[in-house]
C-alpha cells in the first residue's frame, strides 16, 4: 500500500475539519475521506445553533456577568462528576479545554472572522447547591450566523489548501477497517459507494461501486458518535437513568451510527465511559423531516409548567433549561416516554426557540431585523408558529378543559385528569401575585428577569398561565431527543487514542465525539452546554497541531 498522504482524517465534521486546516497550514499533506456526499461538508456541526461556551468574555461583561475560570472550574466539576480511575484523561482535557475558553478560544475563532451575537444565553441553570451541577452564570455564546457561521472560516481554509494541492476529499468513501503494520496504522480501507445527490442530512445510497485503500503515517479518526442509531443508545443506557426509551426521536441525521468506534476498537483503541450520554427531554417530531425520526429540540425559557405523561408536575430541579439529565432520570422513572409543557401565548412568544441552524432564520441568516422581532414582535418567530400550525405535538385552547381533551386525544389514552391539573396550575398562578414565593419555578422565572439578556428576549414577564389576556393555553407534547455520546476513544492531550495499557496506538488520533470530546469523556457525566462544539473545536486543534510536528 503506497502512502498517500501524510494524515488521513476520517469525517468531514467540524472537528475533521479543525484538524485537517491546522495539518494543512502546517505544510502537511491531508486527505478527508468522508462516506457521505459533499453537500455534507462540516457535519453535524451545520445543523446546530452555534452555541459556545466562553468563560468572562466581553459579550457577558457588557450584560453585567461577572465570570471567572475560577466560577467555570467550580461548575464543571460539580456537573461532571469525576469518579472513576479511567476519568485521567477527560479531567486533564476538562482543565485544557476550560483554559482554552477562557484564554484564546475567542480571539482564535475571531481571527478568522466568526462572530457572536452580543446576548449571551443561560443554558443548564442547576438548580442545586453552588457545588452542584449546572451554570452559576450565563455562559451560551450563539455564533452570529448559527452552525453555519462557525464551519464557514474551516470550509474556507480547507477550500484554500484544496486549492493548493495540500489537502484531498475523498466523498462517498466508507472506511471499514483499520490497517495495521507490526502493530502501529498505517492507513485505512473501505468501500466506495455511489455517487448521491441526498440533501444535506438525508440518507444517502449504501450501493457500494468499488475498493479502496489508502496509507498515511497517521490516521484521525473523527467520525462522530451514535445518536442516529437508537439500538446502539439503548445498548448503551446506563440504569441510572432509568429504562431506555420505547419511543424517541432523532436529533443527528441517521449516519451518525457508531460505526468506527468498533473499528476502532478492532484496532487496540479504549473505549470508556460509554455509559455517558446526553439526551434530551424537549423534543419534538418535525412537522418537514430531513433524517429519519427527525427531532427539534425546544429550547425553552423557564416559564411553562411541566407535567408528566399522567398529569404530575415535575418537581425541582427538573424545570425548563435547568438539569438535563436529571429529569430524564425522572421522566424514564414514570414508565411513559412522553411529558407535556404547559403554557400559553405570551410565554411561547417570548420563551420558545428551536434549536437548529434551519430553526433560526434570523441568527442564520444574520438578519438585525429579523432579530429584533424576537423582543418586540407581537407573535413567536416564524419556525415557532410553523410548528402550532403544522407540528403533531401541539395543542391549542382557549379553556383548560378542552386543552386536556386535545392532550389526551392526542396521546390515544385518558391519562390526564382536568382536575388535577387545574388545581397545579391556579396553586402555580396564585403564587404569581406577590413579589416573593415559595414555589422554586416562581422564583427562578424572577431571578432569570434579573439577568438583561434573558429580561430581553428570553423570559416573559410573569403572569398567570389561565389569564385569557395571555391566552390562548397551549399544551405540548414533548419526546425524548437523541444527540450526543459523552464517552469515547480513550486519548491523551495530544489527541493519539490509548490502548487498554494506557500506551498510545502507534498512528492513531481521535478527536471530536469519537473522544467523548476530548480524553473520552472530558465532560463526565454532564454537559454545561455549549462545550459540545467547543470540544470539536479544541480537539481537532490539538490533535492538528500535536500531529503537525510529529509527523516526520
Amino acid at each position: 500500500m503506497a502512502e498517500t498522504a501524510d494524515a488521513i482524517i476520517i469525517g468531514a465534521g467540524l472537528a475533521g475539519l479543525v484538524a485537517a486546516t491546522e495539518l494543512a497550514d502546517a505544510g502537511r499533506r491531508v486527505v478527508v475521506v468522508e462516506q457521505e456526499p459533499e453537500q455534507n461538508i462540516g457535519g453535524q456541526a451545520f445543523w446546530s445553533f452555534g452555541g459556545l461556551f466562553l468563560v468572562d468574555s466581553p459579550e457577558q461583561r457588557r450584560m453585567g456577568i461577572a465570570d471567572s475560570r475560577d466560577l467555570a472550574w467550580q461548575d464543571w466539576l460539580g456537573s461532571a462528576g469525576f469518579d472513576r480511575a479511567e476519568d485521567r484523561w477527560p479531567r486533564a482535557w476538562a482543565e485544557a479545554y476550560l483554559e482554552f475558553a477562557a484564554g484564546e478560544k475567542r480571539a482564535w475563532l475571531r481571527a478568522m472572522g466568526h462572530r457572536l451575537f452580543p446576548v449571551v444565553g443561560w443554558a443548564e441553570r442547576g438548580g442545586g447547591a453552588a457545588t452542584g451541577h449546572g451554570n452559576s452564570v450565563p455562559r451560551f455564546h450563539v455564533t452570529w450566523g448559527t452552525g453555519p457561521g462557525l464551519v464557514e472560516p474551516f470550509v474556507r481554509r480547507a477550500r484554500a489548501a484544496e486549492a493548493a494541492g495540500r489537502l484531498r476529499f475523498l466523498w462517498r468513501h466508507r472506511v471499514d477497517a483499520l490497517a495495521l503494520s507490526a502493530g502501529r496504522v498505517t492507513g485505512i480501507a473501505g468501500k466506495v459507494l455511489e455517487p448521491s445527490d441526498a440533501p444535506r442530512g438525508a440518507e444517502s445510497s449504501r450501493v457500494e461501486a468499488g475498493d479502496f485503500e489508502l496509507s498515511a503515517q497517521a490516521v484521525i479518526v473523527a467520525a462522530g458518535g451514535i445518536g442516529g442509531n437508537h439500538d446502539l443508545v439503548r445498548q448503551a443506557w446506563p440504569a441510572r437513568l432509568g429504562r431506555p426509551p420505547g419511543y424517541m426521536v432523532s436529533g443527528v441525521p441517521a449516519h451518525v451510527d457508531g460505526r468506527m468506534m468498533a473499528i476502532g476498537a478492532a484496532a487496540g483503541a479504549r473505549i470508556i465511559n460509554g455509559d455517558r450520554m446526553w439526551h434530551y427531554v424537549e423534543g419534538l417530531r418535525n412537522w418537514a423531516p430531513i433524517w429519519p425520526a427527525h427531532g427539534i429540540r425546544i429550547l425553552p425559557g423557564p416559564s411553562p409548567m411541566w407535567f408528566d405523561a399522567t398529569g404530575r408536575r415535575l418537581p425541582a430541579p427538573n424545570y425548563p433549561g435547568y438539569d438535563t439529565l436529571a429529569t430524564l432520570a425522572h421522566l424514564t422513572a414514570t414508565g411513559h416516554d412522553h411529558s407535556w409543557f404547559v403554557l400559553n401565548r405570551s410565554i411561547i412568544r417570548k420563551e420558545f426557540a428551536l434549536s437548529g441552524s434551519e430553526q433560526n432564520p434570523d441568527l442564520t441568516g444574520r438578519s438585525w431585523r429579523m432579530v429584533a422581532r424576537r423582543a418586540v414582535g407581537g407573535r413567536p418567530p416564524a419556525p415557532v408558529e410553523a410548528f402550532l400550525a403544522h407540528g403533531a405535538d401541539f395543542v391549542t385552547a382557549t379553556a383548560l378543559p378542552d386543552l386536556v381533551a386535545g392532550m389526551n386525544a392526542l396521546v390515544g389514552a385518558d391519562l390526564l385528569d382536568e382536575a388535577d391539573l387545574e388545581r397545579e396550575i391556579r396553586a402555580r398562578d396564585r403564587e404569581i401575585r406577590n413579589p416573593f414565593t415559595k414555589d422554586a419555578q416562581v422564583a427562578g422565572i424572577r431571578n432569570a428577569r434579573r439577568y438583561l439578556g434573558d429580561r430581553l428576549i428570553r423570559t416573559a414577564k410573569p403572569h398567570e398561565i389561565l389569564d385569557p389576556t395571555h391566552g390562548p393555553l397551549i399544551a405540548v407534547r414533548l419526546n425524548i431527543l437523541t444527540r450526543k455520546t459523552l464517552g469515547g476513544f480513550e486519548t491523551d492531550l495530544q489527541a493519539r487514542a490509548l490502548d487498554a495499557s494506557g500506551a498510545p496506538v502507534p498512528g492513531l488520533y481521535a478527536v471530536g465525539e469519537a473522544a467523548g470530546f476530548g480524553g473520552g469523556g472530558m465532560h463526565g457525566y454532564r454537559s454545561l452546554e455549549g462545550t459540545f462544539l467547543g470540544g470539536c473545536l479544541f480537539s481537532g486543534r490539538q490533535a492538528g497541531r500535536a500531529l503537525a510536528g510529529a509527523l516526520g
